[in-house]
């Protein structure tokens, strides 16, 4: 039944596929003999993925354009983020944004990412997700599923919003429904902070914290104002408990075929991406936390982050002991962080 039902679904998304191909870019008979490539992501089109995408789509096509179309589709029209991987798999779609916590579910190296507090702050977090040494073997470790990550977006810092009350304490969050991202990690998070988890994608986000089906949410600052979270919530406090990188997936096939000079250029082009996205980041975060603030009326609060590392310090020790492939990652990032902390420099 659950098999069926995959395949009802990627059966609806091709036809949408289909339907949309046909609402591209203007002339269809002048792109007709162009290689399509669709980018799905589900962020709207202010946002700095969304930025980052167009600079993609402008580079490949000064450079590629007699070949390949580039078409974007943000605000999930090709369904949900998991969705979306699936036909990044099967070669429906060629690239995709995904959460880290799907990808947790691919291959558990990703599960690293996912542990609360891994970084001690955001220069560590860049510095270990820049170096190749590091997240190379992550990210390459779902090509038997089919696609690779070739770049990582910044999703800023994950805090916790609320409609009733501030969360100054983990007490705070005992017997609140809180909506996390779809990975056994943050589930297990949230029961170290006596809160009930309730996974589901971010597109239902808003209706459920409107109806009263959950109590918050968790994500970055944006989430309150690309996505409307801002006027169904009164509480954002910085607990600051993950850094979680969304990365961008290719399917495999798609860069297997392509020639060695088009290869550097994609990968010329990813760059691009990655860059445009972490340059707009922050200022994108400062606009929305001025506009959460003076114009949909959430209080900013600033708790001690002691108490919630302490709580969730468990599962460090937890995952490392179920997956012992990921001790030499952990330790290669804790050595990374402590130099960084020392000296400022590697």
């Amino acid at each position: 039944m659950k098999n069926k039902k995959q395949v009802l679904t990627i059966i609806s998304l091709l036809s949408i596929l289909l339907i949309l191909s046909g609402c591209g870019k203007g002339n269809t008979v002048a792109t007709s003999e162009k290689e399509i490539i669709r980018i799905g992501h589900n962020q709207s089109q202010n946002h700095p993925t969304h930025l980052g995408m167009l600079a993609f789509e402008e580079y490949i096509e000064s450079q590629l354009g007699d070949k390949y179309d580039v078409q974007l589709y943000p605000s999930e029209l090709l369904g949900s983020q998991t969705n979306m991987v699936q036909l990044t798999q099967t070669g429906a779609i060629e690239m995709v944004v995904a959460s880290n916590s799907i990808l947790e579910t691919f291959d558990k190296k990703y599960e690293i990412f996912n542990l609360p507090y891994l970084f001690e702050s955001k220069e560590i977090y860049h510095a270990v997700m820049n170096d190749p040494k590091i997240v190379d073997p992550i990210f390459k470790s779902t090509k038997k599923s089919g696609f690779e990550t070739v770049a990582w977006l910044d999703a800023g810092i994950r805090n916790f919003y609320t409609i009733d009350k501030p969360v100054v304490t983990p007490d705070d969050l005992s017997g609140l429904k809180i909506r996390v991202q779809q990975s056994p990690t943050n589930v297990m998070m949230m029961k170290l902070f006596n809160g009930s988890a309730t996974p589901m994608g971010f597109g239902d986000v808003y209706t459920a914290i409107q109806s009263g089906v959950i109590d918050g949410a968790e994500n970055n600052e944006l989430a309150l104002t690309e996505n409307g979270h801002g006027d169904v919530v009164n509480y954002y406090s910085y607990t600051k408990h993950q850094m979680i990188p969304d990365e961008v997936i290719v399917n495999n096939k798609f860069l297997e075929n392509l020639s060695e000079k088009e290869r550097k250029i994609f990968n010329k082009g990813f760059k691009i991406l990655e860059d445009t996205q972490h340059d707009t980041w922050s200022d994108s975060v400062k606009a929305a936390k001025e506009k959460a603030e003076n114009e949909m009326g959430v209080e900013f609060n600033y708790p001690d982050t002691k108490p919630f590392r302490e709580k969730v310090q468990p599962l460090h020790e937890k995952f490392l002991k179920e997956n012992p492939s990921l001790q030499p990652i952990y330790d290669d990032i804790m050595q990374k962080s402590e130099k960084l902390e020392v000296g400022g420099t590697e």
